[in-house]
């Protein structure tokens, strides 16, 4: 016998499926078109979240700063040899540098912090201090004239102080021979070096950074407008 059809059929569950509509256990096609590009788009900052990331920037350079030059007069007042201090006053200066300019004109000036020390100073120092100093200042004057490009001639222009005046200098002067000294380059080169590795690396990573926020700037404007000339 046949069995009359259903006055009111079941609906298939299957056939209300939509892209909109997933199944468990199933993987959701990717979105396309502008709705999937302004989702990959990261949120813009209002002006008032850049103002207050500004501060807050500013406040950690400045706290930044100021902690490194206190390290710094700390290995300048307290007793040490003077390779210790020499490669102190060289490398926290540069890296005193990364948090301003003038953090890096007051860790040059904090090298004669050692005068005042409680310990008397070795004879060294007094010709540490001009030399390496004046050397130090230089360094500071080229690093403060371009980015990351300029820091290889900043370090020239200070390792090449150094060795000139270690190789003419005792032929000028008999006693002037710690320029000359082994200790004395190796410690200050090396300090330098260190500085201006961590100063490039800096400014490469700011680089790469502010060319990856432009970009996505430009990226969001773009589709911003595109979003806005879609037809209703």
């Amino acid at each position: 016998m046949t069995q009359p059809p259903d006055p009111k059929p079941t609906p298939d569950p299957a056939a209300d499926l939509t892209p909109a509509s997933p199944v468990v256990g199933r993987p959701v096609a990717p979105e396309s078109g502008q709705g999937a590009r302004l989702r990959r788009l990261r949120r813009v900052r209002t002006p008032a979240e850049e103002r207050h990331r500004a501060q807050f920037l500013g406040f950690l350079r400045l706290f930044g700063g100021a902690a490194t030059l206190l390290v710094l007069a700390y290995f300048m007042w307290t007793p040490g040899e003077w390779p210790t201090r020499l490669l102190a006053w060289v490398a926290l200066t540069i890296l005193a540098d990364e948090f301003g300019g003038w953090f890096g004109y007051v860790g040059v000036l904090l090298g004669g912090l050692g005068y005042l020390s409680p310990e008397a100073q070795p004879a060294q120092w007094l010709v540490i201090l001009p030399l390496v100093g004046g050397a130090l200042f230089a360094l500071l004057l080229v690093k403060h004239s371009g980015g990351p490009l300029v820091l290889p001639f900043a370090a020239l222009l200070f390792g090449g102080t150094l060795l000139a005046v270690g190789r003419f200098g005792p032929k000028i002067d008999p006693q002037l021979t710690l320029p000359a000294n082994a200790t004395f380059q190796r410690t200050a080169l090396i300090a330098m070096l260190a500085g201006l590795t961590f100063s490039f690396v800096r400014q490469l990573i700011g680089i790469i950074w502010r060319l990856r926020a432009r970009q996505l700037r430009e990226a969001q404007a773009g589709a911003t407008g595109q979003a806005v000339d879609l037809p209703a």
